[in-house]
């Protein structure tokens, strides 16, 4: 009679095509289930974004079917995103589990178009996500998304971001001709103006939050 260890070995055969290692030592087997031929876990992918997701997924079902004493077979498929930081030492950002920088020494070479085509892909892939027009001098993102009349709120001394697409968005496009500009960025300089942007919105649980440098 086939038992848990014989799936569990028979499922170390799927080899993460980019991390080169199987998908049992990797905990991406949870939950699992068998009893009387019925077979039931959870394959939970490393990131929503990863292109092998579906290779993965079929691999696992076509070994599950080399089983022949399994009879009924019900895989949920999910997704978590790694932290890619210490959150427990940011407290700051502890909802922020991967921040990513989008940067270039000029002007005028698709940061912006780089940035937006990021989250929106992550977003599509099924994350959480945020993205921080952090140019200061020439903010295009609120003009990429439509979003130029969009007013940005604040409750409790903390930037609430409208949602894009499925992303939350910040930008100091959003306050350029806002009265009370001056209340919201007390850093004299750009480096203090990002810092405030970064601390002082409502990120909420993100697994990626993209940033537009200056």
């Amino acid at each position: 009679m086939i038992g848990i260890d014989d799936v569990l070995n028979k499922l170390t055969t799927v080899i993460d095509p980019d991390l080169k290692k199987d998908i049992v030592s990797m905990g991406m087997i949870k939950d699992l289930e068998l009893k009387s031929g019925n077979l039931k876990f959870t394959l939970e992918l490393t990131t929503p974004a990863c292109p092998f997701n579906d290779e993965i997924e079929q691999d696992v079902r076509n070994a599950i079917k080399e089983l022949d004493e399994i009879k009924n077979f019900d895989m949920n498929v999910t997704a978590k995103v790694m932290e890619g930081r210490d959150l427990a030492a940011d407290e700051a950002m502890s909802t922020v589990k991967n921040i990513i920088a989008v940067a270039s020494g000029k002007g005028g070479v698709g940061k912006s178009t780089v940035s937006l085509n990021l989250a929106l892909a992550l977003s599509k892939a099924g994350a959480k996500v945020g993205l921080l027009d952090a140019d200061i001098y020439g903010p295009s993102i609120p003009l990429m998304l439509g979003m130029t009349k969009t007013p940005m709120q604040v409750e409790d001394n903390k930037l609430q971001p409208p949602e894009s697409n499925g992303i939350k968005v910040v930008s100091f496009g959003f306050f350029a001709e806002q009265e009370h500009q001056a209340a919201i960025y007390r850093g004299p300089v750009i480096s203090g103006i990002v810092k405030q942007f970064l601390i002082d919105t409502n990120w909420s649980d993100l697994d990626y939050l993209i940033v537009d440098l200056p």
